[in-house]
This record gives structure tokens, sequence and C-alpha cells, in this order.
């Protein structure tokens, strides 16, 4: 039994239909499992933080202290980290909606998947962040902070 152009077009136009309906649903997933996975990295990275602090009283400078050199996370971007005793004024630091530094210790982040950001939270290309905030209470998205 052969198949007719009309019957094929019909079947290909069903098909493309449900890849176009699945595809976002798909797409959200997998940035949900990558800030997933982001989260758990900088909550590893937040233990050596504090346990360098322990062992030698003070926060590292940099990261590299810490690591050697600076790990990449998920989308091939730094990993970001401020040390706020180093820090000059406030400029540089994570803020919140009323421009208040969420942490009061060090800023540690991901800027996400677009590997942009600015220090406000609020703007838009911070949105897609994995922040630490509230001193490691809140390790997340920036946009759920």
């Amino acid at each position: 039994m052969a198949f007719t152009v009309i019957e094929l077009a019909v079947v290909m136009i069903i098909i493309s239909l449900t890849f176009m309906t699945i595809s976002p649903a798909m797409i959200k997933l997998i940035d949900f499992a990558e800030s997933a996975s982001e989260s758990q990295k900088i909550t590893e990275m937040q233990i050596d933080i504090d346990q360098f602090f322990k062992d030698n009283g003070r926060f590292p400078d940099t990261i590299e202290e810490i690591y050697g050199e600076v790990p990449l996370d998920a989308w091939g971007n730094p990993y970001q980290y401020l040390n706020h005793d180093k820090a000059k004024g406030k400029g540089k630091l994570r803020k919140d909606k009323n421009l208040v530094p969420i942490n009061s210790d060090y800023d540690l982040y991901s800027m996400g998947p677009d590997g942009e950001t600015a220090s406000p939270l609020t703007a838009s290309i911070s949105k897609d962040d994995i922040i630490r905030a509230r001193n490691g209470l809140y390790v997340g998205v920036a946009v759920d902070y």
C-alpha cells in the first residue's frame, strides 16, 4: 500500500507540531537542571571558602588562592568572587532591589547563561545569575531572590 504525498505531509505536520510543543518545555527543563547544578557548585565552593577562613583567619583575596585558577561554570564563564574586606566602597558589591549588599562577607556567583552581569540583581543582565546571598543562606537564581 502506498502513501500519498498529502498523507506524508499531514504526518510531517503532526510531527512538527508535536516537536514545537515539546521543545520549549525541554529547554526550560535543561535550564532548570543547569541552574540547580550551578547552585550546588556554588555551595561546594562556599564550603571551601569557609574552610579557608577557618584555617587562615581571613577570607581569600581571590578565588585562585583556593583553586589555583578560577573555575568555570557550566556555560564556560569564570565564577565571580569578591572579598568584601578588599572591596573599595560598595560599588562592586552585589545588591538587592533596595541597593543593599546581599552579603556582608563575600560575593560568589556565576554570571549565568548570558555571561553578563551587573552589580544590582534587578538589572536585566543579572536576573539569570546564580548567586550566593544572605551570607550563604540563599543560593540560586538571582530573579528568585
